[in-house]
């Protein structure tokens, strides 16, 4: 029945508004009941509260929600913040959506606050949601010095912590991804990642490293910075080449399955495939684990190995070092640790981690509304699930 028909055969005038005290009159109780009944407040029973809101629904009232959140002392809005480096990336894009999603649910509005807003007072919100903050951000340390209740996209590497925290068990996914790969027959996986600036970055790193101590491989990792440029992760792969270049076995393998014409002319002028595509010339001098260079961001450097698997933690790093390995016709497994439209359309599709990062914005949103309701308690945590997608980047090799 249409909202209209029911508003007609309660003698209301279609053209008049619905309020709470038309919605009371039409269930018979007071026009306090029927609105504890309709916000779940109050002492009212469950059998009063359906009556309410059926005749709530069958009426068609809404409820006014700038006049509620007067009532409460409310703003009606919740605050966003993302790096504001970040904020061209698909994967918080769908972040975004996630909260902004959820907190229309809740008849709440989302501003969106990033680090390159500087603020001389407390934004006028109820809550924050931060999204994979990272340490070192003023305007993240000052968000969080304004008492306002907030939940954090996985832990502030920072001496804050929010009042709930969704996280996601990014180590040990990674350590799956490896256990993939060696799987499809590579001994020796390499790591790009970005800098321990966000828990996340810092996870994967730390997943990493605990697998090549668990399975006897000597780490070999190239940091960039989080917001790397296509140039700077096609440096950290060449660089990570050159510490542990594939055999000559392994390369003309890989030139053997490929068409005649996509077979380079390096190895005609008398050099091997990687140095005919400069590929054995990064850039990058070597270095201690952990001690940074002139050149570039911290090399790990292992022992003899080749490399046969490269494993890219930034969002779209991967595909940008995927031609960089086609061309050079490198057998080398390839993988992401963050999903995206482009890792599954590219040629192979790229096997990638799913953070899942819509349900992760609407997780975290929600958390906050828990939070301001008094739902959940401060030093709330939630585990955010995310899945390994296997694609044919990770195939074993002929």
């Amino acid at each position: 029945m249409r909202a209209d028909e029911g508003r007609e055969r309660a003698g209301v005038r279609t053209e008049e508004p619905v309020t709470i005290l038309t919605v009371a009159r039409e269930a018979g109780v007071s026009k306090t009941t029927a609105s504890d009944a309709l916000r779940g407040s109050g002492r009212v029973s469950e059998r009063t509260r359906e009556a309410v809101a059926q005749v709530a629904e069958r009426l068609g009232y809404v409820p006014n929600g700038s006049a509620r959140h007067l009532r409460k002392a409310s703003t009606g809005t919740i605050g966003l913040h993302v790096p504001e480096v970040l904020t061209r990336s698909s994967y918080y894009m769908s972040f975004v959506f996630g909260v902004v999603e959820q907190a229309a649910r809740h008849d709440y509005d989302v501003t969106l606050i990033t680090s390159g807003q500087r603020r001389s007072r407390p934004p006028r919100v109820d809550g924050l949601v931060l999204g994979d903050p990272l340490g070192g951000d003023p305007v993240v340390e000052s968000l969080m010095a304004t008492g306002l209740p907030t939940v954090s996209c996985e832990r502030f590497p920072g001496s804050r912590q929010a009042d709930g925290v969704v996280w996601s068990e990014h180590a040990s996914m990674l350590g799956r991804l490896l256990d993939h790969l060696r799987e499809s027959g590579a001994s020796r996986p390499a790591l790009i990642v970005a800098g321990d600036e966000s828990d996340w970055a810092a996870s994967v790193h730390r997943g990493y490293l605990e697998w090549c101590a668990a399975h006897g491989v000597v780490p070999l990792v190239r940091r960039v910075s989080f917001d790397a440029s296509g140039d700077e992760v096609r440096s950290a792969a060449r660089a990570l080449l050159d510490a542990a270049p594939p055999t000559r076995a392994q390369s003309e393998a890989a030139l053997a399955t490929r068409p005649p014409a996509a077979q380079g002319s390096g190895e005609a002028a008398g050099l091997g495939p990687v140095e005919a595509t400069g590929l054995g010339r990064g850039g990058a001098t070597d270095s201690e684990p952990g001690e940074a260079t002139d050149s570039g961001p911290t090399l790990e450097r292992g022992g003899d190995g080749p490399l046969d698997a490269l494993v890219c933690a930034p969002a779209g790093a991967a595909t940008e070092v995927a031609p960089l390995l086609r061309e050079a016709g490198l057998n080398v497994l390839l993988a992401s640790c963050v999903d995206s439209a482009a890792t599954r359309q590219s040629d192979p599709p790229i096997t990638a981690i799913d953070l899942r990062p819509k349900e992760a914005g609407a997780s975290c949103a929600e958390l906050l509304f828990e939070l301001l309701s008094g739902a959940a308690s401060v030093g709330t945590e939630r585990v955010h699930p995310i899945e390994l997608s296997i694609r044919a980047s990770t195939h074993p090799r002929p």
